[in-house]
């Protein structure tokens, strides 16, 4: 049985229901709505933290999905999913295929800013100065980047970059 069909909250069934509605009403193909529901099963498996399950739907839905924005979006999902897992290399490939794809996606941009960030403070932790100027400089990048598609978001990163003197 389909994940969508499982649903057991009263969100992820008004979803589901909405989601399938619309399926039926627009003028999709067969291919397409059948990546969209791989989409969404995939979101409601990560949702729930299985993630194994997340991303068999996720890579069912790249196969099927042949517009680029909606393949961002698929790619930033596996990206989360390698973050969480700690693949933090794994997901930095995803998260830049999903900026090829889609330039605009400040969340793809400050989740690689984040990453950046995180490498710098472990280079710090192992003494190696230059190489964690290198990797606040690259998140800094990200960081700009995300925020001027998004200028009331990352606060904290906006913060950063004027307590570091990198905005």
């Amino acid at each position: 049985m389909p994940r969508s069909q499982r649903n057991d909250n009263f969100i992820d069934k008004t979803f589901t229901v909405v989601a399938d509605i619309l399926l039926k009403v627009l003028p999709t193909s067969r291919r397409e709505k059948r990546a969209f529901s791989y989409y969404r099963d995939g979101m409601s498996a990560q949702s729930e933290g299985e993630y194994a399950e997340a991303l068999q739907n996720y890579y069912e839905a790249m196969i099927l999905e042949v517009d680029a924005y909606d393949r961002s979006y698929i790619l930033y999902n596996i990206g989360l999913i390698h973050t969480s897992n700690g693949e933090h290399a794994r997901a930095l490939e995803y998260y830049y295929q999903a900026l090829e794809r889609n330039p605009s996606l400040q969340s793809a941009l400050n989740n690689i800013a984040v990453i950046y960030h995180y490498r710098g403070e472990q280079a710090i932790e192992k003494g190696q100065a230059e190489i964690s100027r290198i990797l606040f400089d690259k998140a800094a990048d990200y960081w700009k980047e995300a925020i001027r598609l998004a200028p009331t978001n990352y606060i904290e990163a906006q913060n950063w970059l004027k307590m570091t003197g990198r905005s």
